[in-house]
């Protein structure tokens, strides 16, 4: 048995994970889905190892993945520490420079996953990208 239910025709997921992306970079589409997939995988990991219920609930669910944007680097800081704060797993990305951005450019959050009534405590409010 998952812990998703249906809703009508729309699935309910109880689970998932949020990356943030910064809309003052201007990264190319490539890039960005690269710098999401290296947080995706970093936090996957992490919550695999430290909350491995949560981390099978996920996976149970479908791995859901939600991706919204904030304006700058300082936007990335309050909503890290709410996260830790809440025992929800937690990265930044820094680039390795080798394409489009410098060296240790700070480029995505990645959180969770983890409950949706946790994690929206922290990405809740935030735009979709």
């Amino acid at each position: 048995m998952t812990s998703t239910s249906v809703k009508g025709n729309k699935m309910d997921f109880e689970y998932k994970m949020v990356i943030v992306t910064r809309t003052d970079l201007n990264l190319s589409p490539g890039k960005l889905a690269a710098q999401v997939a290296h947080a995706a995988v970093a936090c996957a990991l992490n919550t695999k190892k430290t909350k491995p219920k949560w981390f099978k609930k996920w996976m149970d669910d479908g791995g859901k993945k939600a991706v919204v944007k904030v304006d700058c680097l300082d936007d990335f800081f309050p909503l890290k520490e709410k996260a830790e704060r809440l025992e929800i797993a937690t990265i930044i990305i820094e680039d390795a420079g080798h394409t489009e951005i410098s060296a240790g450019t700070k480029t995505v959050l990645g959180l969770g996953p983890a409950p949706n009534n946790i994690i929206d405590q922290v990405t809740g409010m935030l735009p979709l990208l």
